[in-house]
C-alpha cells in the first residue's frame, strides 16, 4: 500500500499548476494579470500543504521544499509586478496590429499612433520554473515516505501534479479570456489537450498493482459494497468525456464557446480530482 498524506496532495497540486503557468507564460500572449492571479492561488494551496505537514506527519524534506517553493513563487511575483510596465510581446503586438487598422481605417500615418520607443524588459518565463522543481524534490520526499513500491509511488505522484496542474490552470485560464477578449485561444487550446493527455498516463498508474482493479474486483474493500470504486470509474469516463466536449466547444468561432470550455472544465476539476484523489484515499485503506 501506499500511504496518502495531505500535505503531499496539496503540494502536487501547487507544484503541478506553478509548472502550467511557465506553460502558458512561455507563449508570451497572456497577460501578467493571470501570472499574478496564479501564483497567489498556489502560494496558498502550498501554505496549507506547509501547515498540514507541519501539525501532522511532518517530513523535513517535503517541508522544507515546501518553503522553498513559497519563496520561489513570491519571488517571481515579485519579478513580474516589478515589469508589470513591460507587459507580453503577444499583448503589445495586438494592440500595435488594431492601431494599425484603425489608423488606415481613419486615413492616418501609422507613425503618429505608435510609439518609437524601446519596450521596458519583459518579466522571464524561465523564472516560473524555479518553484516547480523546486517543489518536486518535496514531491519525492513525500513519495519515497509514503511506502509502497518507490518507482511507483513518485510516478503517481509527479504524474498526478501534472494531470491535476493542466486541468486547474485550463479553469482559471479560461476565466482570463474576460480580462483579455482578444487573446488567442492557442493557450488554452494547449492546457486541455494536455489534460487529455496527461489523462492516460495518470489512469494507468492508477491501475497498476496495487491499483484501483484490486477495490473494483474486491480484494481492497472500499466499506462501501465497492461503490466508491465504481464512483471512480464514473469521474475517469466523465473526465476524458469532459475534455472531448471541452475541445469540440473551442472550435466554435462564437466567443461564448470560450465561456462554455470554462464552464466545463470547472466540472473537469471535479471529476478529475475524484480521480485522483479517490484513488488514493482508497489505495490507502
Amino acid at each position: 500500500m501506499i500511504n496518502f498524506e495531505a500535505s503531499t496532495f496539496l503540494l502536487q497540486w501547487a507544484v503541478g499548476g506553478a509548472f502550467f503557468l511557465w506553460v502558458t507564460g512561455r507563449q508570451r500572449l497572456v497577460g501578467l494579470g493571470y501570472g499574478w492571479t496564479t501564483r497567489i492561488i498556489y502560494l496558498g494551496i502550498a501554505s496549507l500543504s506547509l501547515v498540514t505537514g507541519l501539525s501532522l506527519e511532518t517530513l523535513w524534506i517535503r517541508e522544507s521544499s515546501t518553503i522553498l517553493f513559497l519563496f520561489a513563487i513570491v519571488i517571481s511575483l515579485g519579478f513580474s509586478v516589478a515589469r508589470r510596465r513591460a507587459g507580453v510581446e503577444g499583448q503589445r503586438a495586438l494592440q500595435s496590429s488594431r492601431i494599425v487598422r484603425v489608423a488606415e481605417m481613419l486615413g492616418r500615418n501609422n507613425e503618429e499612433d505608435i510609439e518609437d520607443s524601446i519596450a521596458p524588459k519583459e518579466f522571464p518565463p524561465a523564472l516560473d520554473l524555479i518553484a516547480p522543481f523546486i517543489g518536486t524534490v518535496g514531491l519525492i520526499a513525500g513519495s519515497v515516505d509514503a511506502g509502497g513500491p518507490v518507482a511507483l509511488s513518485i510516478a503517481r505522484t509527479i504524474v498526478g501534479a501534472a494531470f491535476l496542474g493542466a486541468v486547474s490552470n485550463s479553469m482559471l485560464l479560461g476565466h482570463w479570456y474576460l480580462v483579455q477578449p482578444g487573446l488567442s485561444r492557442e493557450p488554452i487550446h494547449q492546457l486541455v489537450r494536455w489534460t487529455g493527455i496527461l489523462w492516460i498516463p495518470e489512469l494507468i498508474l492508477l491501475c497498476l498493482p496495487t491499483g484501483m482493479f484490486s477495490v473494483l474486483n474486491g480484494t481492497i474493500d472500499d466499506n462501501y459494497n465497492g461503490l466508491l470504486g465504481w464512483f471512480w470509474v464514473a469521474c475517469v469516463i466523465a473526465t476524458i468525456c469532459l475534455v472531448g466536449v471541452t475541445r469540440m466547444a473551442l472550435k466554435e468561432k462564437a466567443y461564448s464557446a470560450v465561456m462554455a470550455a470554462t464552464g466545463l472544465m470547472y466540472l473537469a476539476i471535479l471529476t478529475g480530482f475524484g480521480m485522483d484523489l479517490v484513488a488514493r484515499i482508497l489505495l490507502d485503506a
